[in-house]
């Protein structure tokens, strides 16, 4: 590694189960056989920071560095790396140890799961896509397995672009981070329409991503049937539940056609008793570096929806003070304060 680089950084730790965080050092370390060093210029984050914070889940031990979403620039490549080099600009999605987490300054990363950033996208945007990206296209897209997804034709697959023309999606809470990401995909494989639950006040917004129609997320659930059968009479086989809450799942698993599929982003809520034989549900886990070869597949066609706008980011809530100003804007997304927007930070401000 370069002798101009640091040998330490600032990170944000959390210091015990439910307890307090706190900026402190950690080493920088040097990037293996394929993996690249990332200066994080901007980092995202995500309602599992607060919760896993909050439910003590999925931190093997403390100290410990959370954050997931990640975009900045490449200052140090492993041994055969080929497919970036110094200075490009990536994003990436973080994995939960010392050496790989986000909400640090600088972070390691397989060279296979990170994405180029187009010029005209900027840090703070592009770290709003990792999660919600992989979250949606492994919902979609991945095979019928333990955390999988629906197995449907990828877009990125032979005759994958536009295979569901003139079949009906819902998408339940389209304005969410995952749900713009949903909304994306299921315009690249062809679905029609395009059918999410949203606030009025974002109507415009999912609208610009691709959705066809939108449902008032206020007005309740018990007549989600109703307003789906005046937009489209055909059985409707998929539904994305990017929200996953006990209401929406039973009234999402009510209305889905047999043989179709329900996809959660939360622990499965619909009670035994409801459930009918031929109506599946999957729960995707939406992190690539676990995902083996789908998640490689997922950053290896990013890349290129970025850069032709099949793809675009979320819009972003910035948040001054880097590193600390984290535990603070976890708030906001823990009440709920923030609709329709990424919040970001970018770690080099940290005091």
């Amino acid at each position: 590694m370069s002798s101009t680089l640091p040998t330490t950084q600032k990170a944000l730790y959390l210091l015990s189960p439910k307890g307090t965080f706190s900026v402190a050092p950690n080493d920088v370390s040097s990037p293996g056989e394929g993996e690249v060093l990332i200066r994080i210029e901007s980092a995202a984050l995500n309602p599992v920071d607060w919760k896993m914070h909050d439910y003590d889940f999925e931190i093997p031990k403390y100290p410990f560095i959370l954050g997931l979403d990640s975009a900045g620039v490449v200052v140090a490549v492993g041994g055969g790396v080929t497919k970036v080099e110094v200075g490009d600009r990536i994003l990436h999605q973080g994995l939960g140890n010392l050496r790989q987490a986000v909400f640090q300054e600088y972070t390691v990363a397989s060279e296979d799961l990170v994405a180029k950033i187009p010029s005209h996208i900027s840090f703070d945007e592009a770290s709003s896509l990792p999660v919600a990206v992989a979250t949606a296209a492994v919902g979609l897209y991945a095979p019928k397995a333990k955390d999988g997804g629906a197995a449907l034709i990828a877009p990125w697959k032979e005759g994958g672009i536009g295979k569901y023309a003139d079949q009906p999606i819902l998408i339940i809470g389209g304005s969410s981070s995952v749900g713009q990401a949903v909304i994306q995909y299921a315009k690249l494989s062809g679905f029609n329409p395009i059918i999410t639950t949203v606030s009025p006040s974002n109507n415009d917004l999912v609208k610009s991503f691709g959705a066809t129609h939108t449902l008032d997320r206020n007005k309740g659930l018990d007549t989600l049937g109703e307003s789906i059968k005046e937009i489209s009479s055909k059985p409707l086989t998929v539904i994305y539940d990017a929200i996953s809450l006990p209401d929406t799942q039973n009234a999402a698993y009510k209305i889905l056609a047999d043989g179709g599929t329900l996809i959660l982003v939360l622990e499965e809520e619909v009670k035994e008793e409801d459930r009918v034989r031929g109506k599946d549900m999957v729960t995707p886990w939406g992190n690539p570096p676990l995902q083996g070869e789908f998640g490689k597949e997922i950053y290896a066609q990013l890349g290129a929806y970025l850069e032709n706008g099949d793809i675009k980011p979320n819009k972003v809530h910035y948040v001054p003070g880097g590193l600390s100003s984290i535990p603070d804007a976890l708030d906001l997304l823990r009440k709920n304060k923030v609709s329709g927007k990424k919040v970001v930070l970018r770690p080099p401000q940290t005091v």
